[in-house]
């Protein structure tokens, strides 16, 4: 997603070669460097279309391929994208095929249902077009493990990593069915960890941000694969430093996550390190859908580790995220009583100020998701 020419369908004569040129170097370096899981999806615009540029020219059985199609009501939607992505990819089969965005109870069993999306997404294995079906998901835990539990699918792409381990039960989860797990955007989601600030480089070292990172996610034998997102052929070469790491990972990582936790406490005060979280309502649950969790936890590391832009690229999606990051910010508070909603947090009465301070830090201009950009 990260090195196509637009996000939306285009002629691909309107494709400048240079940008052409940049997707073929990085996936040719991806090969050499012995990275052969290339994941894309159809809402990813123009990029199932440039690597189907490349994808033919290359040795299909040392391939990974994988697409991901979002959850349609009519089946034969889904079926009509999958097959504009299988044409596209100019490939007889995909080895992975993701249903797309599966955020929310109601979208769980719209896709389960009988002559349901996963029910096409079946025809199209017993076919031969897909060998393995999975689910990628910006969902909550709860959404999140019980897709896991109807054990209807092979893999899993979710979020996971050092900021926000909030997933890790559907990871248990998704291990006892013997599923695979993709940590999704481990370096940009992850905290934009190819731009990081002064002080966060600071606390990683000897690392760089993105090693610990990695480090952190690939040191947990339940995760098995983290995309790079690369958007040219150098962005490999930090992410391999962390390979020869992977046997001293527990000796190497200790140390900065204890400087890490200690600076949070430092700067936000061990009470609320260990306690912030404890009883807040989710989005649907307070007045005006202010998504508190997620606000309070773009705080800390805002303050902890000054990861103020990372903050403001997430704080400003609320109310333009849908289903893939639902909630608002905290605005209007002086119009809200959510006295009610904070009733079993031991901050309920901080809680508002610190909204409202939160809002005045992270608040601008409004950003959509990419794939809507």
């Amino acid at each position: 997603m990260r090195y196509q020419y637009k996000w939306q369908d285009i002629p691909a004569k309107e494709i400048p070669q240079e940008n052409q040129d940049n997707l073929e170097a990085t996936i040719r370096r991806s090969l050499e460097v012995g990275i052969n899981h290339i994941e894309t999806a159809r809402g990813y615009g123009t990029s199932e279309m440039q690597l189907g540029k490349i994808l033919p020219k290359l040795p299909r059985e040392q391939l990974i391929v994988q697409t991901k199609v979002c959850p349609q009501k009519n089946v034969k939607q889904f079926r009509r994208e999958f097959d504009k992505s299988l044409a596209f990819l100019q490939l007889d089969y995909v080895d992975l095929l993701g249903i797309h965005g599966i955020n929310t109870y109601e979208i769980i069993d719209e896709c389960i249902r009988p002559g349901g999306c996963l029910d096409e997404a079946r025809k199209l294995q017993k076919q031969g077009k897909v060998r393995f079906i999975g689910f990628s998901t910006h969902g909550p835990t709860d959404v999140i493990i019980k897709t896991i539990e109807t054990d209807c699918f092979d893999y899993v792409n979710l979020h996971w990593y050092y900021i926000n381990q909030l997933n890790w039960p559907a990871i248990e989860a998704a291990n006892k069915h013997d599923m695979g797990v993709f940590i999704i955007s481990a370096s940009d989601k992850g905290g934009k960890l190819y731009d990081p600030p002064q002080k966060l480089i600071e606390l990683c070292q000897p690392l760089s941000p993105i090693m610990f990172n990695n480090l952190f996610c690939l040191s947990h034998s339940q995760v098995h694969t983290l995309s790079v997102g690369a958007s040219r052929p150098t962005d490999f070469d930090e992410h391999l430093k962390t390979l020869s790491l992977l046997d001293k990972a527990e000796e190497i990582l200790e140390p900065i996550i204890n400087r890490l936790e200690a600076e949070a406490i430092k700067v936000l005060g061990e009470n609320w390190v260990k306690t912030w979280n404890i009883g807040l309502p989710n989005h649907k649950q307070t007045p005006g859908n202010i998504n508190i969790p997620v606000i309070l936890w773009l705080r800390n590391l805002a303050l902890a580790y000054d990861m103020i832009e990372y903050g403001r690229m997430r704080y400003n999606l609320l109310g333009n995220g849908g289903h893939w990051f639902p909630g608002k910010q905290a605005e209007n508070l002086d119009k809200l009583d959510l006295k009610s909603c904070l009733v079993n947090s031991p901050h309920a009465d901080k809680i508002p100020d610190l909204l409202a301070d939160t809002h005045h830090l992270l608040g601008g201009q409004s950003v959509q998701r990419l794939s809507s950009s």
